[in-house]
């Protein structure tokens, strides 16, 4: 099974406010792309990742991942990015190696993943060819339009939170990409063109410290999940 990632990190990130651009936030002393890309060099199955970033932020990604010792065993190559995620992910899976059989996509905001998640991803994809990585929703789901009142509430125990990495078998989601591009379909993740296909996308459990860096709070959890696994002899 021959493996590439792609792992985009070319969106603004307003919600986190500041200057400082969300690849490059600081999260337990290192960049908060380094975090990421240092799961995939832990994994036994990714041998190339692509790293889609905002066109101004290329040079410093190389030079910081040149610079990374922890990914020297990782081959990464770099993408501009575009106007929208899912366009940064079609201009990632256009450097896919000739051979790649099964692509991972990641969001970088997502510095916690395992890289036993990553692998466990790729090889049902692999298998089943379309998987996505989530969780039960914990929470009550209602439906609230924008007069606020509630419209409906929908049943907990058929809802789960969908995570990346979502993985796929190359052909797959390069069909699902050219459909989007000619019939100007819009998604907020990759899984969901597959869907329009009518192709089978399974789930896969993931984990719950598999956070997205959205807020800024989220960066504090992140730095608490760290220590924490520090303290017990995790990475």
């Amino acid at each position: 099974m021959r493996v590439n990632a792609v792992v985009v990190a070319a969106g603004e990130g307003a919600r986190m406010g500041g200057e400082v651009r969300k690849p490059f936030l600081i999260l337990a002393g290192s960049p908060l792309i380094l975090h990421t890309l240092a799961r995939f060099a832990e994994s036994r199955t990714v041998r190339r990742a692509i790293l889609v970033a905002a066109e101004n932020d290329l040079a410093e990604c190389q030079e910081l991942v040149r610079s990374a010792p922890q990914l020297h065993g990782l081959e990464c190559i770099f993408q501009s990015g575009g106007p929208r995620r899912q366009d940064s992910v079609g201009r990632g899976l256009a450097r896919l190696d000739a051979d790649c059989q099964v692509v991972v996509i990641h969001d970088g905001a997502r510095p916690l993943v395992s890289s036993g998640l990553i692998d466990r991803c790729a090889a049902a994809a692999f298998a089943e060819g379309a998987v996505v990585a989530g969780v039960p929703a914990r929470n009550t789901i209602k439906i609230v339009p924008a007069d606020r009142h509630v419209r409906a509430t929908l049943d907990r125990e058929t809802l789960w939170e969908i995570q990346t990495p979502q993985a796929f078998r190359v052909e797959v989601v390069l069909e699902a990409h050219r459909r989007a591009v000619d019939e100007g379909a819009e998604a907020t993740d990759d899984a969901a063109l597959v869907e329009r296909l009518g192709k089978p996308v399974t789930v896969l459990e993931g984990e719950r410290t598999n956070i997205k860096i959205t807020f800024p709070e989220d960066l504090l959890f992140a730095e608490a999940l760290l220590r924490r696994n520090s303290a017990q002899g995790r990475c």
